[in-house]
């Protein structure tokens, strides 16, 4: 039974389910990030990319190592200058052959959780920083690909986002607002760009995954494993994250938009398991075997 589900692994990645598709992969840094795992997933499917980040972060991260030992063309670009995201576009579409069919839009970044500062002392200077990078970007992205008519008609969005966009979680701080409109910029600007040219977009809200960016934030390591615990088919890893961005730059969701699709294992609708239940219980008889 193993090897019937191995074997049916292996067909779903060498399906060429994106043959002839161009993408374009934003916000790579290293060979953990979520972006760098739907690259790679994207090209097992058929498809070419682009990938692209910040000036700074090609120099702090492995992806210009990593992309040449792949063969995968790098183009800089700030997501939140209009002019370079002009210029990205053009690049892209040089390099590619052709407009661009989809595009990963995982950026994010935080100040105020890098400096340790707390939600009700944040720096708004930073407050309005992490707004743009993390959430305006992504409009700043699509505003410009719609001006320049850079995506193919049918084409696909996709972002990452988090639960914290509508739940509060203990230290994330200025991000969970970001996401929050993050979110609304899908809604707004998949209904604009729907109508004008099919392009669909939408977003994936992702298990805490270890990843770079993740580690900003203090608590992610202690969360995952709760998340992974309160979660019926456990917490969704990057792998999952990018067979899910598959299926949404595929033609087999060419009717999905304006979505927030959770991968994360059931883990956003979900009170409590029995697993975590057996722990507390636990935790418990100990506290009280050591009173007594």
């Amino acid at each position: 039974m193993r090897r019937f589900f191995n074997d049916c692994k292996m067909a779903v990645q060498n399906c060429n389910i994106l043959q002839g598709k161009r993408g374009l992969v934003f916000g790579a840094l290293d060979e953990r990030s979520l972006a760098w795992h739907v690259a790679t997933r994207c090209v097992e499917c058929g498809a070419d990319i682009v990938l692209t980040n910040t000036p700074q972060a090609l120099q702090l991260g492995t992806l210009p190592q990593l992309a040449k030992e792949a063969g995968w063309p790098v183009v800089p670009c700030d997501a939140t200058d209009i002019d370079d995201i002009r210029h990205l576009l053009g690049e892209a579409q040089t390099l590619l052959g052709g407009p661009i069919d989809f595009v990963l839009h995982s950026v994010a970044q935080s100040l105020n959780l890098r400096r340790h500062r707390t939600y009700e002392k944040v720096n708004y200077d930073y407050f309005l920083k992490t707004l743009d990078i993390s959430a305006l970007s992504l409009h700043k992205i699509l505003q410009t690909a719609l001006e320049m008519n850079a995506i193919s008609d049918g084409g696909s969005v996709v972002t990452l986002t988090y639960l914290a966009s509508e739940r509060y979680l203990y230290g994330y701080n200025d991000m969970a607002d970001a996401k929050a409109m993050l979110e609304s910029v899908v809604r707004q600007m998949g209904a604009i760009y729907g109508t004008a040219h099919g392009v669909r977009v939408n977003a994936v809200s992702q298990s805490a995954t270890s990843t770079k960016a993740g580690t900003q934030w203090d608590e992610q390591a202690c969360f995952a494993r709760y998340v992974d615990d309160l979660s019926p088919l456990g917490s969704a890893d990057a792998d999952a994250c990018a067979d899910l961005c598959v299926s949404l730059f595929s033609d087999l969701t060419r009717k999905v938009t304006m979505q927030t699709i959770y991968n994360d294992g059931g883990f956003s609708h979900t009170m409590l398991t029995g697993r975590l239940m057996s722990e507390f219980r636990n935790a418990i008889d100990n506290k009280n075997d050591i009173t007594q």
